[in-house]
């Protein structure tokens, strides 16, 4: 068995994308298309060598995938797949082993797949190897002539094609096996003496067959593997087979989805045993859910870990937030990037919290805002509270105690604390701190004079005309 080195063809802008944005980084399934045939080559092949080769946005691309043991190969200007697989060359000096080139924009091959058009390609000792598939409609793709025999003769790309060759089923995926030794001698064989003025990498077939050497295609069972994605129509058509995978594995680790058509999970979730997913659920980064628990219709849950036993009601947005065991979320809760909502506590409808605790078995049952906060156990917080956080210039914190009981409709204005034990009346403003176990009240003293209504009552009739 040879060692392998990858080469990954990531250099084009994508123009029919439509977009600013370099087509192997849009997203698929919340990861960038091009993470999918890095982690063929670094998981799965477990390649000695990952090469990626750049161009448009070669920084974006090298930032995003910093973390990644991959090297870059600068194409600068696009002269082609041969030109592109070129500028790799001075990373591959001391490499013998195999080449495996895959492509970026080609994210839905299997793992099983390649390995079987690997071990084909050592198996029928070829010095270069493409992988094929038949399609109902060849258009735009290099088509594959064969031997009596079944071997590789040939790729003629679409504008270069006869009549007669156009109708050949047949198509070249953009995906090689290569022996390294000949790799290197045979590029520099090709010229771009074709209709495009490119350097073509199919051309390197017939460099092959010039010197007598063995070429061969293996052919995918199933085309939608090697599809590429040119435009945002692929792209949807990618997301939806990833999208259904994803589903069909988590329904079978033990998650109930009650509609997989339209529940959305991002490939990076995790999600236990014996949790429920209502419908029109959209679950996405790396967001971790626990075991038990019940996610209602219509809730959003972006990069946040959920523990076990946790409730999340309908219409519910939840951003980079943590939540314990046994909490409740929602229905129309909004929790915002920093929040921490512990064991047992509950955040009811129409409440928002950003950047706070809110401590063991606290609750927040209606209409409330708790921002920059910390809150502490078995606390409760009237229906129409709101921590002022914002002077105008910057956030400040509010610091409420244990076991403190907050009336209805009170502001606390920041920064300010509220001591264990203590209680705030409704309609009460918190300018400055509360000692503990106090009672604050800031009401205006009321006031009911009577007979006021016979009295609006004959004001009305003097303001009458005539």
């Amino acid at each position: 068995m040879e060692n392998i080195a990858t080469i990954i063809l990531a250099a084009g802008k994508g123009t029919r994308m439509k977009s600013d944005r370099v087509k192997v980084l849009h997203p698929l399934l919340g990861l960038p298309m091009l993470y999918y045939t890095v982690d063929l080559s670094l998981n799965h092949i477990k390649a000695e060598k990952t090469i990626v080769v750049v161009g448009h946005q070669a920084d974006q691309i090298e930032e995003r995938f910093k973390d990644f043991k991959i090297e870059y190969a600068l194409q600068k200007e696009q002269l082609g797949t041969a030109h592109a697989v070129l500028q790799t060359l001075p990373l591959l000096h001391e490499f013998n082993g195999t080449v495996l080139i895959l492509c970026g924009d080609v994210p839905l091959v299997k793992p099983k797949t390649l390995r079987s058009f690997i071990d084909t390609f050592w198996s029928n000792d070829s010095t270069l190897s493409v992988l094929t598939a038949v399609v109902k409609a060849p258009y735009g793709y290099g088509r594959i002539l064969r031997s009596e025999e079944g071997w590789l003769e040939k790729i003629v790309e679409e504008k270069d094609a006869s009549e007669e060759e156009r109708l050949i089923r047949e198509i070249n995926t953009g995906i090689y096996c290569v022996k390294a030794s000949f790799l290197k001698e045979g590029l520099k064989e090709i010229g771009k003496e074709n209709t495009q003025g490119e350097y073509y990498l199919t051309d390197l077939v017939e460099v092959a067959r010039k010197r007598d050497l063995r070429c061969s295609a293996h052919m995918v069972a199933d085309s939608a593997e090697v599809m590429g994605i040119n435009t945002r129509v692929d792209l949807a058509v990618a997301i939806e087979v990833l999208r259904q995978e994803k589903v069909k594995e988590l329904m079978l680790s033990g998650v109930t989805i009650l509609d997989p058509k339209t529940t959305y999970v991002d490939k990076t979730v995790e999600i236990g045993m014996d949790t429920t997913l209502y419908p029109n659920c959209t679950i996405e980064g790396k967001t971790q859910i626990g075991e038990r628990c019940l996610i209602e219709p219509n809730v959003k849950i972006s990069d946040s870990v959920i523990g076990n036993d946790v409730t999340i009601r309908t219409n519910s947005v939840i951003t980079e937030s943590k939540i314990d065991d046994h909490a409740s979320i929602g229905p129309f809760a909004h929790l915002r990037p920093l929040s921490e909502i512990k064991t047992k506590a509950k955040i009811g409808n129409f409440v928002e919290v950003k950047k706070s605790t809110i401590g063991k078995g606290s609750k927040a049952n209606h209409l409330a805002y708790i921002g920059d906060s910390l809150v502490g156990e078995e606390v409760n917080i009237g229906a129409g509270t709101i921590t002022c956080n914002y002077d105008g210039f910057k956030k400040h914190q509010t610091i409420i105690g244990d076991r403190v009981f907050v009336g209805s409709n009170v502001e606390l204005v920041a920064p300010v604390k509220v001591g264990s034990h203590s209680s705030i009346g409704a309609g009460t403003t918190v300018t400055k701190d509360v000692p503990e176990g106090a009672l604050a009240i800031s009401r205006v003293k009321q006031k009911n004079i009577r007979g006021w209504n016979k009295r609006m009552e004959l004001q009305h009739k003097k303001s009458k005309p005539g």
